[in-house]
Parts: C-alpha cells; structure tokens; sequence
C-alpha cells in the first residue's frame, strides 16, 4: 500500500507540472506577448541567417525585405568580423595539426574563394540594398573593374599565415578570365601576393554551376599533384563536389546565394 501511495502522489505531480508547463518551443514568425515588432524581426532574421548558413535555406536570390536592416547591422557590426575570424583561427588551427602529423603530402595546398572570401565587397552592397536587390551582373562587374575592393581582415591574416607554414595558395574564384586584370589589381591592392595559381572561368566554364565549374578545377589540382588540405569559401557551392578538401571551411555570408 506504502509503494502504490506514493505512485499515486508521483503521477499526481507530474500531472501538475504537465498542466502548468509552457511550451518549449515557438515559430519564429510569432511575437511573444510583450515583444516589440522589431525584435520579432530580430529573432526571425537571425534564424533566417543560421539557415542560410548551415544551408537549409536552399536557393534564393534576395533576402527577406525585413532582414535588411538586420543584415547591414550584421555586416557592418562586430559580428561579421568575430564570425570571420573563428573562421580563419579553425582552419590555422587545422592546417598547423595537419602538417605537423604528414598529412599534407609533397605539395599541401589551400584553396580560396576571393569574393566575400579574401575580399569584402561590402562598400558595392551598402550601396546596393545589402542583398535586397536581386542581383545585377553589370553594375557589378562595374565595381570589379574598380578594383578597390578591401581584404577581409582575419581572411588576409590566415593567407599569411598559411604561406608561412610553406602551404601552396590557390585561388579559385566564379570571376570570368575577362577580369582576371582588375582581380589581380585588388588582391595586390588589398595586400594579397605570391600566390601560387589564379583560376577564372574560361568560356567553356560559363553556364556551369559553380559546384561543377569548381569541382573540376580542384580535380585538376589534384591530377598535378596537390593535396588540398583546405578549402575556404563564403557559398556551400565552393566547398561541395568531388573531390573535396581535407577539411572545408564556410565563411559567413547572408548577402547572396550562388548554386
């Protein structure tokens, strides 16, 4: 009986907590009572930028009208910055570990993306609505041709840094030979040297993914002998494809999507 009693006064508390409990969670378009619009705004944006980061998003070609303002405060702020540099300090942090146990083979290379990847582009989109405005291919080719464009500091950082571990820099970017001019002039420009190849799409490479166009680039990497330790870009579509580096990093971007 003293067994069944307190059954009985276990099962009564839990309904009473049942009864009295709040749910976990809640959609992130509602507004909890007593929240402005704005941080409801906040909140959305914020879990709109971790999927398109984490890629679940999917493909999209402008942000959310609500999420301008909070994309410019993202971009403009120290988030972006810290966000960056984790970034970088995980692939040194890789890249050192790698090379100390042999994995980098006779010719240990590093790949990298060079828009919003080595270079922030981020004055062409503070004029350009931060990413609400679905993208124009003239007026930015306009911006490259200015070749102005700044170095993403911890970016320019990790690219010294790598160089000094004796690692091979590739970069390999969605930018068209036509411009291979003005992107050498920025990277100079930004602080960027002695990289080892600069591959730009050649004009059996237009109209392909980037996934594809990328993919086969590194796979011709590999057929010259180079082991890609890493690999470094701001879109999933720069990392993804056979064959793959050793280890990936995405740098963030909630700006633009490129498949």
């Amino acid at each position: 009986m003293r067994c069944f009693h307190l059954l009985f006064v276990v099962v009564a508390l839990l309904a009473t907590a049942a009864a009295d409990a709040k749910p976990v969670l809640r959609a992130v378009t509602d507004a909890p009572a007593g929240v402005a619009s704005d941080s409801s705004d906040e909140l959305y944006c914020d879990g709109w930028r971790l999927s398109v980061e984490t890629g679940n998003a999917g493909p999209w070609s402008a942000i959310p009208s609500r999420c301008a303002g909070f994309v410019r405060a993202y971009m403009e702020g120290e988030r972006y910055a810290s966000d960056s540099a984790v970034a970088a300090a995980d692939s040194l942090a890789f890249a050192a570990q790698a090379l100390a146990s042999g994995d980098g083979g006779a010719r240990p290379a590093w790949v990298f993306d060079v828009d919003e990847t080595l270079l922030s582009n981020s004055p062409y989109y503070a004029v350009n609505g931060w990413g609400s405005q679905e993208f124009n291919e003239t007026s930015f080719d306009e911006w490259v041709d200015v070749a102005k464009a700044p170095a993403l500091p911890s970016s320019l950082k990790l690219y010294k840094e790598l160089q000094g571990l004796g690692i091979h820099i590739i970069l390999l970017t969605g930018r068209s030979e036509f411009q291979r001019n003005a992107t050498e002039v920025n990277l100079f420009f930004a602080g960027y040297h002695s990289w080892e190849k600069l591959i730009l799409r050649q004009s059996p490479d237009i109209g392909k993914t980037a996934v594809q166009y990328k993919s086969e680039r590194r796979a011709a990497l590999e057929a010259e002998g180079f082991k890609i330790l890493g690999n470094s870009g701001d879109q999933w579509s720069d990392l993804l494809g056979l064959p793959m580096a050793t280890r990936s990093f995405k740098l963030p971007n909630p700006m633009y999507f490129i498949s």
